[in-house]
């Protein structure tokens, strides 16, 4: 482990640096990763490309603390443009707060019914995800398949459910706006 630190803690540094564009944020995510990957010491030996793995998991946790800020703001429509704010980020997860938890009551409604039509392998994939808010590694250890066959299972129930709620007269327009 002390080795794996040595070698790639300036490399997720720059990374954590070049995602934030703060240098206190920074090192706050790059410990946030260090200690994904300690968590993960089991699996490094199973890993065959380490700086990709680190990459991901660095992508992965800086992802998370967006999409948490997201849903703490309550101007989510005064996000800037270029954010890709993801109408999903707005269903609630299993630890948010009462008042989140109105302010979004109707949508995550509509878009939980959404979720409960599409079929079985991509809704549990979607709420394993975006939900319960298991990493890509955690799925895939769960459902026994690939983080590629996870990637492209989100993927396509992302685009399945927005082609149904585009369809639906009342959600459409959340999927608009967002």
């Amino acid at each position: 482990m002390e080795t794996l630190y040595t070698e790639y803690n300036r490399y997720i540094y720059h990374l954590c640096l070049k995602l934030t564009r703060n240098k206190a944020e920074a090192e706050d995510l790059m410990q946030e990763v260090w200690l994904k990957v300690v968590r993960y010491e089991s699996s490094i030996a199973e890993v065959d490309h380490v700086k990709a793995w680190l990459t991901t998991i660095c992508m992965n946790t800086f992802r998370d603390r967006y999409r948490k800020n997201v849903r703490r703001s309550k101007h989510l429509i005064q996000q800037p443009e270029g954010l890709d704010v993801s109408l999903l980020d707005l269903i609630a997860s299993d630890s948010t707060g009462v008042a989140e938890l109105l302010e979004k009551q109707d949508v995550s409604v509509m878009i939980r019914h959404k979720i409960s039509e599409l079929d079985a392998i991509y809704r549990t994939t979607i709420l394993y995800f975006y939900v319960h808010q298991y990493s890509l590694i955690e799925i895939a250890d769960a459902m026994k398949v690939s983080i590629g066959t996870v990637k492209s299972r989100l993927f396509r129930g992302k685009q399945r459910l927005k082609d149904m709620l585009m369809e639906d007269d009342r959600t459409r327009e959340y999927v608009v706006a967002t």
